[in-house]
């Protein structure tokens, strides 16, 4: 079995992931890339697989989407991916940069900059964006506000699981340039709380994606379809709620989220931004 799977839904989720608010039709397609991206994430997070191994797996899910091995069932994800985006005529690199950043995943650990972080988003994270943006046949001048708007939810989604990283796969993806900047290292994640060096970083961590959800904010009215904008913008509201949770959190303490009812606060303010946008 080439799969490993963790039992991850996209209801487990931070963010919508093919809600109703996307055009039904789409749903189908936005549940097969999910899946597939669910499956090799999951690969690449398996504290009980070496790194070969890991490098090996996502190597077959390569070779199926290229078309140069006939997939078995253990590959299926891969095959549904592959035939979902060339009936909708979606870039399959979109799938391939996924398997580019969780190959990333399996051997390194660590991160010296912002920059390479930000590097490695734009294979773990912007080719969602562009995909959903391919899918609904939207102008590719959306993508810059969507590759920030993905950006900042995996940073988001990392500081949210910065112990469970460490502890339970050595990887860390706070700078370490700016830890040393704090005095600090990665061995403060093993702190039953956040101290005031490690704070700094993550302080600054939330600076660097506000600065991202900005650059993010015009997404929703360079989208001409009403549900995929709206979808953009409850996104958006999500995203900056939880950077001001996690501002007055503690996610060495707890799994920092965003309450329910601020949650569907959120859906509400999102979609009469959406709403009420100004369309390309």
């Amino acid at each position: 079995m080439v799969q490993t799977p963790s039992g991850k839904q996209a209801r487990d989720e931070n963010f919508p992931v093919g809600s109703w608010l996307l055009p039904a039709h789409l749903r189908p397609h936005i549940a097969i890339y999910y899946s597939y991206a669910r499956a090799i994430d999951d690969i690449a997070d398996n504290p009980y697989l070496a790194p070969s191994d890991k490098i090996m797996r996502l190597n077959s899910f390569e070779k199926v989407l290229r078309g140069q091995v006939k997939p078995n069932r253990s590959l299926d994800k891969a095959r549904a991916v592959r035939d979902s985006m060339k009936a909708m005529g979606v870039d399959l690199q979109h799938s391939l940069d996924l398997l580019t950043a969780f190959k990333q995943d399996a051997v390194k650990l660590r991160y010296e900059n912002w920059d390479a972080l930000m590097h490695y988003c734009t294979h773990s994270a912007a080719p969602v964006g562009r995909f959903l943006i391919d899918l609904h046949g939207e102008s590719k001048e959306a993508y810059p506000a969507s590759d920030a708007l993905c950006n900042a939810l995996q940073i988001l989604n990392h500081l949210q699981d910065c112990k469970e990283d460490y502890q339970a796969l050595d990887r860390v993806y706070l700078p370490l340039d700016w830890m040393r900047d704090a005095g600090t290292s990665v061995e403060a994640l093993n702190n039953l709380t956040v101290d005031d060096p490690l704070r700094e970083v993550i302080d600054r961590c939330l600076d660097a994606t506000e600065a991202l959800i900005e650059m993010a904010q015009d997404l929703p009215c360079a989208i001409r379809n009403t549900r995929f904008a709206m979808e953009a913008a409850v996104i958006l509201r999500i995203a900056e709620r939880l950077t001001i949770e996690l501002r007055q959190r503690d996610p060495l303490t707890e799994r920092v989220v965003v309450s329910k009812p601020r949650y569907i606060l959120c859906g509400l303010s999102g979609i009469w931004m959406a709403l009420c946008r100004k369309r390309p």
